[in-house]
């Protein structure tokens, strides 16, 4: 094992990449050297920041945890700690079936981990990251928990109470992303509409985009995981007027038909729904709605199934993914239903969602084709370098594919014609 360096593994979300990636600049101004999600553990201390969303997540953080246990055992693994949601929500029942751990932290008391390996943490660098994204781009976390009470979520019972990031704080870490070389900037929360609300007694989230976007050296502002029940739309306005606040909105809906929505504790409608995406095409034009929905919820009938695949049918998003319910421990669900729906059921219907969205995003596609799209490249391969339009959120959405007959600089922006369309990726060529 490798003196001095720690291995540090990323389980689940971007908002806990985050908080890695503010360990790991710690540790390096500690002095040790770091890898991010090393194929196989090498240093003499590891730490896991864990996903405890829904029953996979858990899963595979558990195995990832195990796995490094057994590196502890065999191959002189001398510390491994571990952090994040599951920690935050399971910390004695982990503690107790996996004694090869050191310590367990939550979520928000890792910057222990600093002390407990002898070293101070830097308060002048509490808001410096080592970026383990590409250097053009960074995730920027606005706030912490949720106040909703959606029937089937666990996250407010790990992260609790709403709480907004003050709008100075996040305008100076931006602006220090920026001084390193970051040109994108993707916001992101559990709710990112419900910003400000407790801090500010008002929904800021507008103000704070606007106040972002005039920072100079910022090009793209990318919103994630809005919620669509009392929307501030005077965001619209702001992506509308604004050239570098990208043209999409993740906005995650979960169903459509009104008794799901009803049971799934969502305080809309399908109507209410139906007029906010309409507001929003109207009021964004080319706009790129990303969501989310979830199949096999308890109560959800064929017919409310049916009524959900008709609804993707006839809105079109530009990008949508889904995935089967997870009954989890102590959420409302747990407490008033049963998880009724067979999981054989559950992946049946999200493999027929799937399959109907593959053929509404093949043909959004063709529809690019021969058009010049503004592109970032974010990295070369072998064979082509890969890039994103401004519709492209990194990791979730379809990437530009361009031949390498032109030398391009990765991180830089280039006009791209797209030559041909797939379900989920377009073909193009530097102007």
């Amino acid at each position: 094992m490798i003196k001095n360096r720690v291995d540090v593994v990323t389980m689940g979300c971007s908002k806990n990449l985050v908080d890695s990636e503010l360990l790991m600049r710690q540790l390096i101004a500690n002095g040790y050297t770091l890898e991010h999600d090393p194929e196989t553990p090498k240093g003499e201390i590891a730490v896991i920041n864990t996903c405890g969303f829904i029953g996979d997540a858990k899963e595979e953080s558990i195995n990832m945890i195990l796995s490094f246990a057994e590196a502890k055992k065999e191959r002189g693994l001398k510390k491994l700690f571990v952090m994040g949601c599951l920690s935050e929500r399971y910390r004695e029942e982990l503690q107790k079936e996996i004694p090869e751990v050191d310590k367990f932290y939550g979520k928000f008391d890792w910057r222990e981990l600093i002390s407990d390996l002898g070293k101070s943490y830097n308060k002048e660098l509490e808001f410096d990251r080592s970026l383990s994204t590409p250097p053009h781009y960074a995730y920027l976390k606005i706030s912490e928990g949720c106040d909703r009470t959606c029937s089937y979520c666990s996250i407010p019972l790990i992260t609790g109470k709403y709480k907004s990031r003050p709008v100075e704080e996040i305008e100076h870490e931006v602006r220090h992303l920026v001084a390193s070389g970051v040109k994108e900037i993707n916001f992101i929360a559990q709710d990112l509409t419900y910003y400000g609300l407790d801090l500010y007694k008002s929904m800021k989230l507008p103000e704070l985009v606007e106040r972002v976007s005039d920072i100079e050296g910022v090009d793209w502002i990318r919103l994630h995981y809005a919620y669509p029940a009392h929307f501030p739309v005077d965001l619209l306005r702001v992506m509308r007027e604004r050239d570098n606040v990208c043209k999409y909105l993740d906005i995650a809906l979960q169903h459509t038909s009104d008794n799901m929505l009803r049971i799934m504790r969502r305080n809309i409608t399908k109507q209410q729904t139906i007029d906010l995406i309409q507001h929003f095409r109207e009021e964004v034009p080319g706009i790129h709605l990303r969501t989310t929905m979830m199949v096999g919820h308890p109560g959800e009938t064929d017919a409310d199934f049916e009524e959900l695949v008709d609804f993707v049918k006839a809105t079109r998003f530009e990008r949508l993914g889904a995935f089967p319910y997870s009954h989890e421990e102590d959420t409302f669900n747990d407490k008033h239903y049963t998880d009724d729906v067979p999981s054989d059921v559950k992946q049946e219907r999200m493999n027929l969602l799937m399959d109907v969205q593959e053929g509404i995003a093949l043909s959004i596609n063709e529809s690019k084709i021969g058009k010049t799209m503004k592109v970032i490249i974010d990295r070369e391969d072998p064979d082509y370098y890969a890039g994103r339009t401004e519709f492209d959120s990194p990791e979730v959405d379809g990437e530009v594919l361009i031949n390498k007959d032109t030398k391009l600089n990765l991180g830089d922006f280039y006009d791209v014609r797209i030559d041909s369309a797939y379900p989920f990726d377009l073909i193009g060529t530097v102007v």
